[in-house]
């Protein structure tokens, strides 16, 4: 018998898991060149529910406007299309996962987390890289969607993996290998080829377990495992100082970060992800 692979896993579950018709249409839209900004944001104006929180997540401290934007026109033209279009893919998949029934998770503890995930690796790219890192956000909220998928299709072996890390997410990856033959990170791979986001986040996403694996987006990659792997020793009650102490030197080189960086970021995440948190689920 072939054994059971990620792409099985998301084969399985391509209708629970498929986003609203307004996320592939701005997914066709913003790779089209005939289309404008003005015609994206047309369309993203018809829906009002999904206006309004992207006015709430643009005007809060996470972006830190000084004066309030009230349209989504001029949303479009201070945020970027791009950055637009990210936090359209957020709250979709937000709004797909947030009331999926699981007996093996919180799941309001489980958005809270990967928002904060989100932050740190905004945050971390800010401090190395110049331009464009709404995707780094999308990419840390998105990176465990992979075990909401376990959870629903494979809940045994979900549950079995759960009991044998004891809340260390350190042992994740190696307890999902032999327990299961893949990991969370294969399977959220697989599941963001399926919705047609583009390589620079399902390789990543794919990555984060093992950045040395990704070819194109290095960087992005050891941005978000880092962010993961602060995000996951916090939780389990490290010290930060105990994790970047762990970190070898040349690791932060190839980031362009320091220590000192990284816990001011820490800091400011720590301030920032709850309001991001309550614009971004929906009420």
């Amino acid at each position: 018998m072939k054994p059971v692979s990620a792409l099985d896993v998301v084969t399985e579950v391509r209708e629970l898991f498929s986003l609203p018709d307004i996320y592939f249409q701005l997914n066709q839209m913003v790779r089209d060149p005939r289309y404008s900004m003005t015609d994206i944001g047309a369309v993203i104006g018809k829906d009002p529910a999904l206006s309004a929180r992207l006015l709430r997540l643009v005007n809060s401290s996470f972006y830190g406007f000084q004066s309030k934007i009230d349209t989504i026109s001029r949303a479009v033209s201070i945020v970027g299309i791009d950055d637009l279009y990210n936090l359209v893919v957020a709250t979709c998949v937000v709004d797909r996962f947030a009331k999926i029934p699981s007996d093996l998770v919180d799941m309001t503890a489980f958005w809270m987390r990967s928002v904060h995930c989100g932050v740190v690796t905004k945050l971390l790219g800010n401090q190395c890289m110049p331009l464009n890192t709404e995707r780094l956000f999308l990419a840390g909220l998105l990176h465990d969607l992979g075990s909401l998928v376990l959870y629903q299709v494979m809940p045994e072996q979900a549950s079995k993996v759960l009991l044998s890390i004891r809340q260390d997410r350190r042992l994740l990856a190696g307890f999902e290998q032999e327990i299961i033959g893949f990991t969370h990170a294969d399977v959220g791979r697989e599941l963001l080829k399926y919705w047609e986001l583009p390589e620079s986040l399902y390789e990543v996403v794919g990555g984060v377990l093992n950045p040395g694996s990704v070819v194109t987006h290095k960087l992005d990659a050891q941005l978000l495992w880092l962010a993961a792997r602060l995000i996951d020793d916090r939780e389990f009650g490290r010290p930060i100082e105990q994790t970047l102490v762990e970190i070898p030197d040349h690791t932060l080189a190839a980031m362009r970060l320091t220590r000192e960086q990284i816990e001011q970021v820490m800091q400011q995440a720590a301030a920032e992800f709850l309001d991001v948190f309550e614009q971004l689920l929906p009420r």
